[in-house]
C-alpha cells in the first residue's frame, strides 16, 4: 500500500470507538506505513489491535503501547480523542474541568517527549478549550495544534441536502464558526444550494424563516441526536475528518472545512482556540478573519465570549493561570 508518509503517526485514545475507528481509517486512507496505537487502557487497546492486525493489511507497522513516552517518542503526527467520551444528557461543556486536566498532561508529555512533533490534533470535548491547553503546555507554535470543527459544518450540510432532497454534492460552502458547542455561530451567508445563494432561499416557500431556525437548532444538537439515536457520542464522523485535517499537513488532498486554531494575531477575538475560515498545508493550519451579515457576527461574538467564559472557569478555579502568564508557559503564544 503506498502512503503519504513513513513518519510516525500517534493514535491517542485508540482502544475508544473514535480512536479505533480512526486507526483503521488511518490505514485504508494511506496516511502513514508507520502508525502507532496508545490507550491507558491495555486490554482494549490490546483488542484494537489485534483487530487490526487480524486485517492483514500490507505496508503498514502497527504499533501500540499503554506507555505515554513509548507512543510519543519520535511521533511526527498526533491525534488525540482521549479524553471522556460525552454521554446522553450531557452537553459539550459538561466535560470541561476532567478532559482541561487531560489535556494539560497531554501537553506536557508532549513537550517532553516529541517535541520535534509536527502538527497535533485534538478532537475531545470541549474541543475549542482542549486544544487551547494543549497548545498551552506543549510549547508548540499555533499552526502545529488544530481542533475538530469541521462536523458542525458537515451537520449543516446534510440538513440542508435533506432538506432540499438534493445530493450533498450540490450544497457548497456550509460554514458554522466560533466554538465547537452550544454557542457555535451557524452561518448562512457563505452556502449555496444547487448553485443559489442559501440567503436567498431563506424566508421564502421553499425554506422558511422557521424552517431555518428549526434547521440551525439541529445542526447545533446534531451530537446530542447521535447519542439519542445509537447510545453513544459520534465516532465516525469526528474519526474521519480529524484524518482529513492530518492527510493535509502530510501533504495529501485539501482539507476544505473550517478548523479550530488558535487566534495568535487577532484584535477581535484575542486567546482563545475556536473554528475560523482555515487552510491546511505542511506548515500547520492558517486562518483568517470571517467575514458575514451582522446578525451572523453578532452569533459568532456570542460564541467566542462564550468561550472565553470557559476558559475563564479554569483560571478561575486555578486549573491554568491568568492569560497574562501563558507567555512565560509558551513563548509562541
Amino acid at each position: 500500500m503506498k502512503t503519504l508518509t513513513s513518519e510516525k503517526l500517534t493514535i491517542v485514545g485508540a482502544a475508544g470507538m473514535i480512536g479505533s475507528n480512526m486507526a483503521q481509517s488511518a490505514i485504508l486512507m494511506g496516511l502513514s506505513s508507520n502508525i502507532c496505537l496508545y490507550d491507558p487502557y491495555a486490554k482494549g487497546l490490546e483488542g484494537v489491535a489485534e483487530e487490526l492486525l487480524q486485517c492483514g493489511f500490507t505496508g503498514v507497522n502497527i504499533t501500540y503501547t499503554s506507555n505515554i513516552e513509548e507512543a510519543l517518542k519520535n511521533s511526527k503526527y498526533i491525534i488525540t480523542s482521549g479524553g471522556a467520551a460525552r454521554k446522553e444528557g450531557m452537553t459539550r461543556e459538561d466535560l470541561l474541568k476532567g478532559n482541561a486536566e487531560i489535556a494539560i498532561q497531554f501537553g506536557k508529555d508532549v513537550k517532553k517527549y516529541c517535541p520535534d512533533v509536527k502538527h497535533v490534533s485534538v478532537i475531545f470535548n470541549p474541543a475549542d478549550i482542549t486544544g487551547l491547553l494543549v497548545l498551552l503546555y506543549s510549547g508548540l507554535k499555533p499552526s502545529q495544534v488544530s481542533t475538530l470543527a469541521a462536523l458542525d459544518s458537515t451537520r449543516l450540510r446534510n440538513e440542508l441536502a435533506k432538506h432540499f432532497n438534493l445530493s450533498p454534492d450540490k450544497v457548497i460552502n456550509c460554514r458554522t464558526y466560533g466554538g465547537h458547542g452550544e454557542q457555535m455561530a451557524v452561518f448562512s451567508s457563505t452556502a449555496t444550494i444547487d448553485g443559489n445563494p442559501l440567503n436567498e432561499l431563506i424566508g421564502t416557500s421553499v425554506l422558511t424563516d422557521k424552517q431555518w431556525q428549526d434547521m440551525k437548532e439541529r445542526v447545533i444538537q446534531g451530537g446530542k441526536k447521535i447519542i439519542e439515536l445509537r447510545g453513544r457520542s459520534s465516532f465516525q464522523s469526528p474519526a474521519y475528518l480529524s484524518l482529513g485535517m492530518i492527510r493535509a499537513v502530510m501533504g495529501g488532498d485539501k482539507f476544505d472545512w473550517p478548523v479550530g486554531v488558535y487566534l495568535a494575531s487577532s484584535k477581535e477575538f484575542p486567546n482563545i482556540m475556536m473554528a475560523m475560515e482555515t487552510s491546511i498545508d505542511t506548515n500547520g493550519v492558517h486562518y483568517k478573519e470571517v467575514e458575514g451579515t451582522e446578525s451572523e457576527r453578532k452569533d459568532l461574538r456570542q460564541s467566542y465570549i462564550h468561550l472565553c467564559e470557559l476558559r475563564d472557569q479554569l483560571i478561575s478555579s486555578g486549573v491554568i493561570p491568568a492569560v497574562s502568564e501563558w507567555n512565560s508557559i509558551n513563548p509562541n503564544m
